[in-house]
């Protein structure tokens, strides 16, 4: 309807010009929006207040001969008015709006695709938790986010390439192996004193119980360099293969589980530091060496080798983000933990200094996630190892709860996440409260079938025509809405738009259903409706598809 619009405004604009009605034929884009007020119209244009200045005209001046000169071939327009500076505000029959239901059934699965990425290789690389431990739920949170932009970008045209960056090497590593070790020499009656710097958790007695049941005389009786070695390897190991399940749990799924290690084995950190040398870009200062990041935008150099010959993690860090542009993708986009808001600005610089345009790199960060029980924060403590996994959230409330519930809010927010209340079937529960109504659907024509012998819906011109009920047109409006919202969730990277516009449409279906009977006795109106509703559970559906949640026909 919007593209309708736009293209009579420019048409009238067109022969306004060609009439002398106004001064030029060079015009701004039209833009078409929904009043807030239903008393402003359907929708609504700025287009006169846009372009006074280019015109030399009063804006109602120009809003008035493009009124005049608009060519409605459809028949959709009811009326025009010009209001307040010349907005030109558009109230149209409701047979206009009833070709949208057509788009949906036609289109079905395909309702609200576009191709605005036209091919364009992306790469989204999230989670990428170090393996020192289980997910918990922030993890979670950047998982559904990052899965979620994913998908919708597939669907918006662009070729997605998912990926999780392992971040097995260095410190960390080492420090889980000497966190495992200690606490099978621990098992093992020895007086030990564990470090506060080690991983604290009850996953790794687990995991040191498993080692001294498979292997406590070679682990007792190696050399301790060689066992913490053994230990940061076995470990790793395991708890990557358990967020690996934790993922296939939530729905999420990678192209490639990219080593960071594999850059160190393939001398790729090393070749990237070598070329920054030799262009002028990496330099030595008290026997470390230096990036000049300030040179590209960071608050200060930053170092990539320390003074004790190790590498940063920024080196690795330049090493892989070379390595994603060198594979040929035209964007790549990072989720990241807020924390990690400061680290933007040095890894920009290492793209820039690369020669790559760091308009092709895009960070999502992700705030934290406050897990409540009835309104109740639940105590966690990182530091003590005591924390809800992300595991256990999974299987209290489910997939379909913490995926939907996480893309409530926008990532930049700070999430409460109550798992009673995921937990309810009540309208409180947001998923539950979209879910219901694509189940409320299906028990729909399940009673048509069975109680009124319906077993086709024709959606014919006569039975589309019955639908003139105000809370019927503003169901279609809202589901002529699917496509934009599509897309704006794409360009901007915001998976919670479509979570916010299913909400909304399930409180517009409510609306409309507890007014009104589906299944009356007019046939032609009943079928009218039920072509109506069937179009509502189909964009249901496809938006839940998209979040990666499930449509029930049953609850």
């Amino acid at each position: 309807m919007k593209t309708k619009l736009k293209n009579m405004i420019k048409t009238a604009a067109k022969a306004a010009y060609k009439a002398g009605a106004i001064n030029s034929d060079d015009f701004t884009p039209v833009e078409i929006e929904e009043p807030k007020a239903g008393a402003h119209g359907d929708l609504a244009s700025n287009f006169a207040m846009l372009n006074a200045a280019a015109q030399k005209m009063a804006p109602r001046k120009i809003a008035e001969a493009v009124v005049n000169h608009l060519a409605d071939s459809d028949g959709i327009i009811d009326k025009t008015e010009i209001a307040g500076p010349g907005f030109i505000n558009f109230f149209l029959n409701t047979s206009a709006w009833h070709p949208v239901l057509h788009e949906v059934h036609a289109q079905d699965t395909q309702y609200g695709a576009c191709n605005i990425g036209d091919g364009q290789k992306i790469q989204v690389e999230f989670v990428s938790a170090n393996p020192t431990g289980p997910l918990h739920v922030g993890h979670g949170r950047g998982a559904v986010v990052g899965d979620t932009v994913a998908t919708i970008l597939s669907f918006c045209g662009y070729k997605v390439f998912r990926e999780y960056y392992i971040n097995d090497s260095g410190r960390q590593i080492q420090t889980l192996g000497r966190s495992v070790y200690l606490r099978c020499l621990e098992l093992a009656g020895r007086d030990i004193t564990f470090p506060e710097d080690c991983y604290q958790g009850d996953y790794i007695y687990d995991i040191a119980r498993i080692l001294m049941d498979q292997s406590k005389e070679w682990m007792l009786g190696a050399g301790q360099d060689e066992a913490i070695a053994y230990c940061a390897k076995y470990a790793s190991e395991k708890i990557l293969n358990g967020i690996k399940d934790d993922l296939a749990l939530l729905g999420v799924d990678f192209d490639n589980w990219f080593s960071e290690q594999s850059l160190y084995d393939s001398g790729r950190v090393d070749a990237a530091i070598k070329q920054f040398q030799a262009d002028g870009l990496i330099y030595e200062k008290e026997s470390a060496l230096w990036f000049k990041t300030h040179a590209f935008g960071d608050e200060k150099d930053r170092v990539v080798v320390r003074q004790n010959g190790l590498t940063t993690y920024f080196a690795s860090d330049i090493a892989y983000h070379r390595d994603k542009f060198d594979r040929g993708f035209d964007q790549i986009i990072d989720v990241w933990g807020a924390d990690h808001h400061g680290y933007i600005p040095r890894i920009s610089a290492a793209i820039k200094a690369a020669g790559k345009n760091d308009d092709r790199f895009h960070v999502i960060l992700t705030q934290l996630v406050n897990l409540l029980r009835a309104g109740t924060p639940v105590a966690m403590s990182t530091r003590a190892g005591q924390f809800v996994t992300l595991r256990e959230v999974i299987d209290e409330v489910g997939r379909d709860a913490v995926r939907f519930i996480f893309l409530t809010r926008h990532y930049e927010s700070q999430l409460d996440f109550d798992l009673e209340v995921a937990k309810q079937k009540t309208n409180d529960n947001p998923v539950y409260y979209v879910q219901y109504v694509h189940a409320r659907i299906s028990s729909i024509f399940k009673k048509a079938k069975q109680e009124k012998n319906i077993k086709t819906i024709s959606g014919d011109a006569e039975s589309v025509s019955r639908l003139s009920e105000p809370e019927e047109i503003a169901l279609i409006k809202h589901m002529a809405r699917y496509p934009e919202v599509i897309q704006s969730a794409a360009q901007w990277m915001e998976p919670h738009r479509i979570a916010f516009y299913l909400m909304d449409l399930a409180a517009t279906f409510h609306a409309y259903y507890n007014k009104h009977r589906v299944l009356v006795n007019d046939l032609k109106l009943a079928d009218g409706r039920l072509y109506l509703v069937l179009a509502v559970q189909k964009i249901i559906r496809n938006g839940l598809n998209l979040l990666g949640v499930s449509a029930p026909d049953a609850m």
